[in-house]
């Protein structure tokens, strides 16, 4: 049984403080990848591993079940993905068409619910993974998206319709928290000052993202690399997280900045802040 570990949170939190930065193309990408031959590079980009019966076992495991509708799909589902995770606990739902990669490297709490089109891409070579816990929900056409990064979410997370996390190092979403649709977190990026290279040729950096316990974003919501998120604040609609934010902060705007505090506190504002 998978639960939020506080302990795993405060690692993940300092690793915010250390950028990680990749020379060039190191980490798996498609661009690299696609240097192998075609069964190689869907090996290392899907299933995330070179053994044949892996290989084998996904393709059965797929081709009898993603793609089958209604209460049958569900019921083989829920007897043949958690065969290629790295676990799954009691009661997990997954929808039709759940994309699975790396799922070695995926490991999912009680009573998870998967909804229809989710992607769950665990893909690295010296990453942990995707770590769900007990009672979250993901929903339909979520991306839980790594680059040799882990991706971890708290007990009873609620990620709405066509949100993405990213993760280039470490993202971590702690419990009760609450997205509403198409919000995006944003763990890492490029280097991209120089110009004698193209943006995806420069070196990937990547702090690391994490969101406190209870947090509610809203819908278009977007998160950037390198930013904490304090426990129970709330994030408007279409804002750009860019800097930290304190415990029980009400922000909004692009950037976002705190309005107030849930305690009715009023936020320290610059001269002026009203006014634009």
């Amino acid at each position: 049984m998978l639960q939020y570990v506080p302990r795993r949170r405060k690692a993940l939190e300092r690793a915010v403080d250390e950028p990680r930065v990749e020379p060039g193309r190191e980490p798996i990408a498609i661009q690299h990848a696609m240097g192998a031959s075609p069964l190689r590079a869907y090996q290392d980009l899907v299933v995330g591993s070179r053994s044949l019966g892996r290989l084998l076992l996904y393709e059965l495991v797929m081709l009898t079940s993603s793609w089958v509708p209604g209460a049958l799909g569900l019921l083989l589902r829920r007897r043949l993905y958690p065969l290629l995770l790295g676990g799954s606990g009691r009661g997990v739902v997954f929808g039709q068409g759940v994309v699975l990669r790396h799922p070695h490297k995926v490991r999912l709490g009680d009573g998870v619910t998967v909804d229809d089109l989710v992607v769950l891409d665990a893909k690295g070579t010296t990453n942990r993974g995707i770590e769900v816990g007990r009672g979250v929900f993901l929903g339909r056409g979520t991306i839980l998206s790594c680059k040799d990064g882990d991706i971890t979410l708290g007990d009873h997370a609620n990620l709405g319709f066509h949100c993405e996390v990213f993760s280039g190092s470490s993202v971590t979403v702690g419990a009760h928290a609450l997205f509403a649709a198409q919000v995006y977190l944003v763990g890492g990026g490029h280097e991209f000052e120089g110009r004698d290279a193209a943006v995806i040729d420069q070196p990937r950096t990547s702090r690391g993202i994490v969101v406190g316990d209870n947090v509610w974003l809203g819908a278009g919501a977007k998160v950037l690399d390198g930013t904490r998120i304090g426990s129970h604040s709330v994030v408007g609609a279409n804002a750009v997280v860019t800097s930290d934010l304190p415990d029980g902060a009400i922000a909004a705007g692009v950037p976002a900045r705190v309005l107030r505090l849930r305690s009715d506190e009023r936020a320290p504002e610059p001269p002026g802040a009203l006014s634009r």
